[in-house]
């Protein structure tokens, strides 16, 4: 059982919103009363402190952090499955997702431009992360890697990460590819080569072809700024069909 126990309302209504939130028991206390039977895990305030029993572990949370607070929490009653590992679809629009053990802890969907620092803070705090980058868009995985120097990066093949997404899903795909590629384990990395592939440069070409009105490629200057994350498809179709006029 996770219990919260602190006189401050701010830390007190965040935590337990967060847990509701994310459906988990929970129970509450006063900090002087006595630890209801079963208790795991206690959380408290700054500077505020709570007998407990060996067996019991303890998280000082943040007023301003709630979230991390409960994910410490989760990761606790977990074990030693319960690790963070954050998965990144690093494609046109990347996503991703934070797991402690098997439980996705936190999702995000964000420009290319901010990945990096996304992953740095969800890995911050953490004991043990390790970060799983599909081997898409490179330019961004390589930018996540160099903004990870101490966190193991491992690079995974994304083929297959993306699901089948049915009615009231769209746009959901990104994020849920980035929790498969968390999933995944990959080739452990210290760099990131970011020069694409000819392959990969005609797949960008054809998918252009594709989603193009009128059956038209892009080129293979503009493929290259795609696979490097500086353009979706539908911004190189539209300064392709600039270049056309």
């Amino acid at each position: 059982m996770i219990v919260v126990a602190t006189a401050d309302f701010e830390l007190y209504h965040g935590v337990v919103t967060e847990l509701r939130d994310r459906g988990v028991t929970f129970t509450t206390i006063e900090p002087d009363e006595e630890l209801p039977e079963r208790t795991e895990a206690v959380v408290v305030g700054p500077e505020e402190t709570i007998d407990v029993p060996d067996d019991v572990a303890v998280v000082e949370a943040d007023p301003a952090e709630p979230r991390r607070a409960v994910e410490d929490l989760l990761a606790i009653m977990r074990g030693e499955g319960g690790r963070i590992v954050v998965g990144v679809d690093p494609g046109e629009k990347p996503g991703i997702a934070v797991l402690a053990g098997d439980v996705v802890i936190g999702a995000f969907q964000v420009p290319p431009d901010q990945v990096g620092e996304v992953v740095r803070r969800e890995v911050e705090d953490a004991t043990d992360p390790l970060v799983r980058i599909g081997d898409g868009a490179r330019l961004v995985g390589s930018r996540i890697v160099d903004a990870l120097e101490d966190v193991p990066v491992e690079v995974v093949d994304e083929t297959g990460t993306t699901p089948y997404l049915g009615t009231g899903a769209r746009g959901m795909g990104d994020v849920l590819a980035a929790v498969n590629i968390a999933r995944i384990e990959g080739e452990r990395v210290d760099s990131i080569d970011i020069d694409p592939t000819t392959g990969e440069l005609d797949r960008i070409k054809e998918r252009s072809r594709e989603e193009s009105e009128t059956n038209r490629a892009i080129d293979e200057h503009l493929a290259r700024r795609v696979a490097a994350g500086e353009l979706t498809i539908e911004e190189a179709l539209a300064e392709h069909q600039v270049g056309k006029d």
